[in-house]
C-alpha cells in the first residue's frame, strides 16, 4: 500500500501534449488528495496540480488552461493531460499523495519531460 509508479514522460516539441499517469498500488481511496509536483534542473520542487478524493482540483497558475488532472478510482490512477506544452515544462514530474490515515506523504520516482523548441 502507498506504492506511486508515474509513466508518460518523454520528449516533445513546443506546443504538443503529453499524458503522465501515476499508479497506485492499491486504493486511491486510502489517499485523501493526490497530486503532480515538477522539478526542474537547479530549481527547488514545485507543485503543479491535485486532486482530492471527492474530484476538487487545483492548479498552479503557470499551468491553468493547460494542464488538466484527473483521477480513475476503478484503475487506481491519476493522470495529468499536459496540452500546449512549452520549454518552461521541461522536469522531472512526481507523482505525490497523502494517506488518508497517517496524513504521511508518498512519492513517485519521477518521469521526466523534455519540450525542445
Amino acid at each position: 500500500q502507498g506504492q506511486l509508479v508515474e509513466s508518460g514522460g518523454g520528449l516533445v516539441q513546443a506546443g504538443g501534449s503529453l499524458r503522465l499517469s501515476c499508479a497506485a498500488s492499491g486504493s486511491i481511496n486510502s489517499f485523501s488528495a493526490m497530486g503532480w509536483y515538477r522539478q526542474a534542473l537547479g530549481k527547488q520542487r514545485e507543485p503543479v496540480a491535485a486532486i482530492t478524493q471527492d474530484g476538487s482540483t487545483t492548479y498552479a497558475d503557470s499551468v491553468k488552461g493547460r494542464f488538466t488532472i484527473s483521477r480513475d478510482s476503478t484503475a487506481n490512477t491519476v493522470y495529468l493531460q499536459m496540452n500546449s506544452l512549452n520549454p518552461e515544462d521541461t522536469a522531472v514530474y512526481y507523482c505525490n499523495a497523502v494517506l488518508l490515515t497517517t496524513r504521511a506523504n508518498v512519492w513517485g520516482q519521477g518521469t521526466e519531460v523534455i519540450v525542445a523548441s
